[in-house]
């Protein structure tokens, strides 16, 4: 599904399954389906080519034809799928049991109600079709005609800004000559490529303009500055660059019929000359492959630059600059100078800093987003600007300078392919300022339907391929979250100024509606409501929800009045901070209804387990279901176990459970998850017998990619169903563990697709490990293959030394290690034969170290044995050690970061300095005090 073409992606191929002879449909209605599927088929290649063309250049006829060809498609699939629920559950027609599936569903749909439902639906639906190609035909226009429009690209006035109105341009421009211009004899002389990239309004093109007019062109025979845009004519941008570097005009008047004659004469002009080109807002790096064939290497120090927004350009033409926001100072400055006319004359006004760092914040130091919210606020008094900032923001269409900013932004928007269009909209549900979780993200995008299968790719992949994309055309800015004892992952966060894009859009074509008191709302609209967001505000009575497929509520109450039971076509079911008094039974009783249901996600603790959630047969993702765990009914829990069991489609799983004797459903139901690929589960009490769960059966999907057993403290490792055969795709995992041994740690470092690793280890202090030895270069290879992925590990509670044999200790000063919590900190024999590398890809490491068992053993943190490692957390537990000692270890920690290629970024926490054992001196005063007493 995309949002240009509603639901036809999805809807086509299911009106193909209906015509199955399996369904049983009558002739008539099989005959008016037929229809439907090539009268769609029209209208689907039709709304493509609408969604290709931007909001503001189309016809006002094509706009309301569009709307109203997507409402349909809609209410088509609201048909099919309501009637493959009712026929065949979540499993399409099976070889295996033909016989068996083919009188179940000719017992049902010949019963007359049913075949004259869906025959009259479908009748329905075809006079409206007809009624659409009717109106298209009557007023005769096309489905791509565009209003004829005169507008001037609003980028175009950043190149004539001056350098002095600029501010921070000097400290980049520097760098950015600098990046041109090092290097030795020989490699001065070589061409040089650097490609600035980053997010639309980042200022690329006023930064590259600055260094083009800096005095370091005087240095070339012959520079030109030439924009190519989304789609490019590049006959027009070859003779622009040669005009360019003409001076002379000795090319004014060719007339070639060929890119390649414009690439031959380009290469020729350029053969003995230096040269310096600006190639501006490249979009796609099969342009710039072409552009590049006419930049001759000559060997006499030709320099080019190129600005884009997207990451694939610019690692396609190398030398990667990737600009950066402003700084808080810088875009204080900018903010003023604007709202004051200059530096000089907002010396006298103080401004409340509070009310300017939350604009600032909302600006996010991009200068386009600065200089449009402060033509907001010029001539308004500073009373105002917080009501002006929390009311208007980037929606204001009566500023000219929002208009401009929101064009900008939009050629970035329409330059994504139509599905990427439709997830990126789909980010309009989520608040201001919010991180959002890749993972869940993307189930959404799959439950909605906007992820399109892909040979030998599952859904989830592809779903990350979309996602990175819009990371790589800068319309999402990638993050990462962390709790104190829990990873939440890699996601992303949204710019206000995309937010604010998106929102527009979504709200003008019906696509999201937002009830919300404090953000940019929508009410809903003319249209049928199909994805509702409640923010801050309450249900209000006359929303239609009979159609929704998303419902989303964040940081507010669950009325009453939010109608469960009215949702009858939902794929999305998302509840975020919510309180424990927020479920009602009156909502949970309805679940089991809801039979469209592909995502759901209740925050808050459940105190009534729902009944009935087997009957969710379409049902993926299960998320954060908290079972409060004062729950005492038994047999509930028991029933609802057994439950999960049958939903065979599900991929996420995340629930709380209590009841150890719960363990052989849970074990049962698991086993019965073939399609599973994350897994996490909290269980109270936090102790369980290993010997119990794998003698119960614990096995997992072989298709699992995320573990997390959160409070489930095994007494051993569970090597039968955690090991490198078993889990090959397993990439997150986290444990409790009592004991863990050398064998266990080569099982964990086998796993092929492990990145992420946390153990809590209770009960072991110090392994000794023989992966990895020193003594040969052969023997470091041994290790080669352990944890070649990893690239982050928590571990709590103990240490790995690596020796060179098991008969080998490390004697006193010869052991060198690290302690463990984001890499194993491994040790190694020092000063004999070569240091392997540990975990190559290993990037953050963390780990607690308690000071005298550490420094007891070893002499050194061996950080170099981590070749890829950037970031450096330790905790330092202080207790019953003297101050001298943990100056020590601190100090030969930040020696070991300091002397690491990579200088790793280093951050220290001591913890229990009030269990310190004091000085000698310090011991014989209080020795005197007590004397005196």
């Amino acid at each position: 599904m995309e949002f240009a073409t509603g639901a036809l992606g999805t809807l086509l191929p299911k009106l193909g399954q209906l015509l199955q002879d399996e369904y049983n449909l009558h002739k008539g209605t099989k005959k008016n389906i037929e229809f439907l599927k090539r009268e769609l088929e029209s209208i689907h290649a039709a709304l493509r080519n609408v969604g290709e063309v931007p909001l503001e250049q189309l016809s006002d006829l094509v706009r309301i034809w569009a709307r109203d060809a997507r409402e349909v498609s809609y209410d088509m699939e609201d048909i099919v799928d309501t009637f493959l629920v009712r026929v065949q559950g979540a499993n399409p027609p099976s070889k295996k049991s033909s016989k068996r599936f083919i009188k179940k569903m000719k017992d049902f749909v010949t019963k007359a109600k049913t075949q004259h439902e869906i025959g009259q639906e479908i009748k329905n639906i075809k006079e409206r079709l007809m009624e659409l190609a009717e109106r298209r035909k009557r007023y005769e226009f096309a489905a791509t005609n565009p209003s004829k429009t005169c507008d001037v690209d609003p980028r175009t006035a950043f190149l004539y800004t001056k350098a002095a109105d600029l501010v921070g341009i000097d400290e980049v421009s520097e760098e950015l000559i600098m990046r041109l211009t090092e290097g030795d004899v020989t490699s001065t002389q070589k061409q040089r490529v650097v490609s600035v990239v980053g997010f639309g309004g980042l200022g690329k093109t006023t930064l590259a303009k600055a260094v083009y007019d800096d005095k370091f062109k005087g240095q070339f025979d012959c520079t030109a500055f030439v924009p190519v845009g989304r789609t490019p004519d590049l006959m027009k941008v070859f003779k622009d660059i040669l005009t360019k570097l003409d001076n002379e005009q000795h090319y004014m008047n060719f007339n070639f019929d060929n890119e390649m004659q414009f690439i031959d004469k380009l290469r020729d002009f350029l053969q003995n000359k230096r040269y310096f080109i600006v190639i501006d807002d490249v979009w796609d790096k099969k342009y710039w492959e072409i552009i590049k064939l006419a930049l001759v290497e000559n060997n006499r120090g030709s320099r080019v630059i190129i600005t884009t927004r997207t990451h694939e350009v610019a690692k396609e033409a190398g030398g990667v600059y990737e600009l950066q926001p402003l700084s808080l100072e810088n875009s204080r400055k900018l903010f003023f100078a604007r709202i004051f006319g200059g530096e000089s004359k907002y010396s006298n006004h103080q401004p409340d800093d509070e009310v300017c760092d939350k604009i600032l914040r909302k600006c996010g130091g991009i200068p386009l987003a600065i200089i449009t919210m402060a033509s907001l606020l010029v001539g308004k008094p500073e009373e105002e600007w917080s009501e002006v900032h929390r009311s208007i923001g980037f929606g204001n269409k009566e500023n000219q300078q929002v208009t401009n900013t929101m064009k900008i932004l939009s050629f970035s928007y329409y330059d994504l392919a139509s599905h990427l269009r439709t997830c990126l909209l789909y980010l309009s549900v989520f608040p201001e300022d919010y991180f959002i979780e890749k993972g869940p993200l993307i189930w959404m995008w799959i439950a909605e339907g906007f992820v399109h299968k892909k040979q030998g790719k599952s859904l989830f992949e592809t779903g990350e391929e979309y996602f990175n994309e819009l990371v790589n055309r800068s319309m999402i800015q990638l993050a990462e979250e962390f709790m104190e004892y829990h990873y939440k992952g890699q996601g992303c966060q949204v710019h206000d100024m995309v937010l604010d894009l998106i929102r527009s859009i979504s709200s003008e074509e019906n696509f999201v509606t937002i009830l919300d008191s404090s953000e940019g709302a929508s009410s809903p609209s003319q249209g049928k409501v199909r994805r509702l967001v409640q923010n801050n505000k309450s249900m209000e009575a006359h929303v239609d929800t009979q159609h929704v497929r998303s419902f989303i509520s964040y940081g507010c109450n669950i009325d009453k009045g939010v109608p469960f039971s009215g949702f009858k076509h939902i794929r999305v079911l998302a509840i975020g901070s919510a309180s424990s008094k927020d479920f009602e039974s009156s909502h949970l009783k309805h679940l089991q209804d809801l039979l469209h249901l592909r995502y759901l996600r209740l925050s808050g603790d459940i105190f009534n387990l729902p009944d009935g959630i087997g009957k969710l047969k379409f049902l993926r993702i299960l998320d954060e279901l908290k079972i409060e765990y004062h729950i005492r009914d038994f047999e509930a829990h028991r029933r609802f176990v057994k439950e999960l069991g049958s939903l065979r489609e599900l991929r996420v799983l995340c629930i709380r459970m209590t009841y150890m004797q719960l363990v052989p459903y849970q074990v049962e139901s698991l086993r019965n998850l073939e399609k599973m690929e994350h897994l996490t589960l909290l269980t109270y009490p936090f102790t369980a017998d290993t010997a119990a769960w794998e003698a119960a059966g614990f096995l997992l999907s072989q298709r699992l990619r995320q573990l997390f057993l959160y409070c489930i403290r095994f007494s051993r490792f569970p090597s039968v169903c955690i090991n490198p055969s078993r889990l090959p795709n397993l990439s997150h995992l986290r444990l409790c563990l009592d004991y863990i041994d050398e064998q266990d740690l080569r099982i964990l470092g086998g796993l092929p697709e492990l990145r992420y690793l946390y153990l809590d280890v209770y009960n072991t202090m110090d392994v000794v490990c023989n992966i990895g030895s020193t003594t040969s270069d052969a023997d470091a290879a041994g290790a080669s293959y352990l944890f070649q992925k990893l690239r982050r590990c928590i571990v709590h509670y103990f240490f790995v030394r690596v020796l060179p044999s098991k008969d080998d200790d490390c004697g006193s000063g010869s052991c060198r290690m690290f302690y463990m919590d984001a890499s194993m900190l491994l040790s190694s024999q020092s000063g004999k034969g070569v240091a392997p590398t540990l975990m190559p890809s290993a990037q953050v490491l963390k780990f607690s170290v308690h000071v005298p068992e550490f420094m007891d053993i070893c002499d050194s943190f061996s950080l170099e044995y981590f070749a890829s490692v950037r970031n450096v957390s330790v905790e330092l537990d202080c207790a019953h050690a003297s101050a001298a000692l943990v100056g020590e270890a601190e100090a030969a920690l930040r020696h070991a970061a300091y002397v690491h290629p990579n200088r790793p970024k280093l951050e220290v926490r001591r913890t229990r300095e009030d269990e310190l054992t004091p000085a000698p001196q310090d011991q014989e005063v209080q020795s005197n005090i007590s004397e005196e007493d």
